[in-house]
């Protein structure tokens, strides 16, 4: 009897653990978009919207386009990132070898990058003092939700419940915390009556340009295999 115990105990050890394991997306796309309201007690009309990345991804390469701001269908930079490091690309170049990039340029820590997607190891800010919300839905989507009430700002995080994981994250540390993925910051500048939306949007299909240099790259790599 006690054995079988044991092993019923085993066993939803397991599947408790099998259930929360951690699932890398294979290839895909992230939109990062930020929304500002100026004068947000007032109303929210004056609003400005910026698209900050286009990140494209395939297992662990990623290609992120950095639209520019005033053209948002220009890219005015693009990166070739792969683990903690990032390297400059030329924007309309679309036969680049990830393999020989590395050593034709000098990297980069992605620590250090300061436009497009911000890579940062530091926690949420008084994290430590945050208080857990209701589920919403938002998009159709049910959202895990907790606030961060400081005297500067006050602030609102979504987390989409979730095992699949991607290469790019707001802040990893609350992921990890609330088993998801931290899709959604509201911010409200309580001394300037900013309010600032950030979304990460993700989605299945590559941009065009990242999809020439993802299928040169993987032609390259078939024809030396040959």
């Amino acid at each position: 009897m006690k054995k079988i115990i044991l092993l019923s105990y085993l066993f939803l050890l397991f599947a408790s653990i099998s259930c929360h394991k951690e699932i890398p997306s294979e290839k895909g796309g992230i939109d990062i978009i930020s929304n500002i309201y100026f004068g947000a007690s007032k109303g929210l009309n004056q609003l400005q919207s910026f698209h900050l990345s286009k990140i494209n991804y395939s297992r662990d390469s990623i290609v992120e386009l950095v639209p520019d701001f005033t053209f948002p269908e220009i890219n005015k930079q693009v990166y070739f990132i792969k683990d903690s490091l990032y390297f400059p690309l030329e924007t309309e170049n679309n036969t680049l070898v990830f393999s020989e990039i590395s050593k034709k340029q000098k990297p980069n820590l992605i620590w250090n990058k300061k436009d497009g997607a911000i890579f940062s190891k530091e926690e949420i800010p008084y994290y430590r003092n945050r208080r857990n919300l209701s589920d919403t839905v938002l998009f159709k989507k049910k959202y895990k939700r907790f606030e961060i009430n400081s005297p500067w700002n006050y602030t609102r995080f979504y987390v989409y419940p979730t095992d699949t994981i991607l290469p790019y994250s707001l802040y990893k540390h609350a992921e990890k915390d609330y088993r998801g993925r931290l899709e959604r910051i509201d911010s409200y500048n309580k001394e300037t009556d900013i309010f600032v939306t950030l979304q990460l949007i993700p989605r299945k299909n590559w941009d065009d340009s990242a999809k020439e240099l993802f299928d040169f790259n993987h032609f390259v790599k078939n024809r030396k295999s040959e």
